[in-house]
């Protein structure tokens, strides 16, 4: 017993030895998976982080680009939009020249053709023309290049109106661009976050899993452990009461002879006793019968004598017959009485153990349900939380990226409105200045080309009607 008791608590000793080294293990292992977890996720917020900037650096050049662009492009409009004004005023004042020398001749003709008119008088009505004519073309120069001017002018403010709607259209889509690409790192960095939770959920269930079979595994050793122990003391109990009743019969006869030998000495003492009142009860007769009659009551006296004691002697002897008979049924009897109360008492034994360990087994399986009720719980109020963290976020994000593009909407819808009321104050018209412009503008649709204005050319047939002379 000594050595199960001390067999058992070293096996109890070295499962809880085996269980805390496992339970340690699955701690370090999950401690290492959440290190490495958290490392990836840090990784990822960084690569989040320089990719951002990339594409910051990347829209703020994309921008500066655009600003040089439009202001190179406003340049070479302007210097295009000139060259063609200038060539304009070339080709007017070649065809003005002409026209003036037409006319010219053909004044000198009519009037040379009126001889009743004297030659002064024609020659003051010539000059007069001549000045006349100097007057309408100085008008219509100054008239042309206030048209051209103004044209220019206006030009040059549709175009930059027009360039700031496309600067607007791409600051449009460079936020939207940049809202999109965080949008894709928050629904990266959730699946992540999820696929993060599969994996603590899976590592979590498999040690959970291993830990109830080492518990499992160690319950059973013990419960087979502690029923070899019992079979292993039922067996001893039997066979020691095998050798007790071995040693029972054995001993039995010694223990008959001493009693039947105490019988026989308590028959001779009866027997000394009979003798001795026989021998008072002799002498008293012998006292009262004559002598002729004292042989024959000598003679009866010893035959009762011997009578009487034979008698004894004969129940004596049954005695010691009975008592042998009654102490072998006895000893029978006991040993199969005390045989069926120790198998009673073995097999309750048994029952109570087996029933105990049918109770332990229950309770641990309660255990580990429990247990497995327990983690799941803790698993889904965890995955319920990070969505519940992730639909934040998303919705957070969402009033970001909507707020942004309504501040943006903002500022180009004020910039536009300031840009009109400049044209307003310079004098141009607003539906003027938004409506399409004739010019193909550079870095645009061709190049520039098409005639800046219809310039109307002076002559005699549209200056002077005829008949005026």
């Amino acid at each position: 017993m000594h050595e199960q008791m001390s067999g058992y608590k070293r096996m109890r000793r070295e499962h809880q030895a085996a269980l805390v080294k496992l339970e340690e293990k699955c701690k370090v292992e999950m401690e290492a998976h959440k290190n490495a977890l958290d490392k990836e996720y840090d990784s990822l917020l960084h690569n989040f982080t320089r990719e951002l900037e990339r594409l910051e650096a990347k829209h703020q050049q994309d921008l500066e680009r655009r600003m040089k662009q439009t202001t190179t492009a406003e340049k070479k409009l302007h210097k295009e939009i000139s060259l063609k004004q200038e060539c304009d005023r070339k080709t007017y004042d070649m065809q003005r020249k002409k026209d003036y020398k037409a006319n010219k001749e053909r004044w000198k003709r009519e009037l040379s053709m009126d001889e009743s008119t004297p030659k002064r008088q024609r020659d003051l009505t010539l000059q007069s023309q001549k000045d006349n004519l100097k007057q309408a073309e100085a008008q219509e120069e100054q008239r042309l290049l206030s048209v051209q001017k103004k044209y220019i002018e206006q030009e040059m403010r549709k175009f930059k109106r027009r360039r700031l709607i496309m600067l607007h259209q791409l600051e449009d889509q460079l936020l939207r661009d940049e809202l999109c690409k965080k949008q894709n790192q928050l629904e990266q960095a959730h699946g992540m976050l999820l696929k993060h939770h599969e994996k603590t959920q899976e590592l979590e269930y498999r040690q959970q899993k291993s830990v109830h079979q080492l518990r499992e595994e160690q319950i059973n050793k013990q419960h087979d452990t502690e029923l070899q122990n019992q079979k292993d003391y039922m067996d001893r109990v039997k066979k020691e009461l095998i050798r007790k009743h071995a040693l029972e019969i054995r001993q039995h006869p010694k223990s008959l002879k001493q009693k039947e030998l105490q019988i026989r000495k308590q028959f001779r003492e009866t027997c000394k006793t009979q003798t001795k009142q026989y021998k008072r009860y002799k002498a008293q007769i012998l006292q009262t019968t004559p002598k002729e009659q004292q042989k024959e009551v000598i003679k009866q006296l010893k035959e009762e004598k011997h009578r009487k004691l034979t008698l004894l002697g004969e129940q004596y002897e049954q005695s010691i017959a009975d008592m042998f008979q009654s102490q072998s049924y006895k000893l029978d009897e006991s040993q199969v009485i005390e045989c069926q109360r120790t198998n009673d008492m073995l097999e309750y034994e048994l029952d109570v153990l087996t029933a105990y360990q049918n109770k332990n087994k229950k309770q641990a399986q309660e255990q580990r349900d429990r247990e497995r009720r327990e983690l799941e719980n803790r698993v889904a109020v965890r995955r319920s939380v990070l969505e519940s963290k992730m639909d934040a976020e998303l919705q957070q994000f969402n009033q970001e990226r909507a707020e942004r593009l309504r501040l943006m909407h903002e500022k180009h819808v004020k910039e536009i409105d300031t840009f009109d009321e400049e044209s307003v104050t310079l004098g141009f018209s607003v539906m003027a200045i938004a409506e399409g412009s004739r010019e193909a503008y550079p870095d645009e649709e061709g190049s520039l080309s098409g005639s800046m204005i219809s310039l109307a050319h002076s002559n005699s047939s549209t200056s002077f009607p005829a008949g005026s002379l």
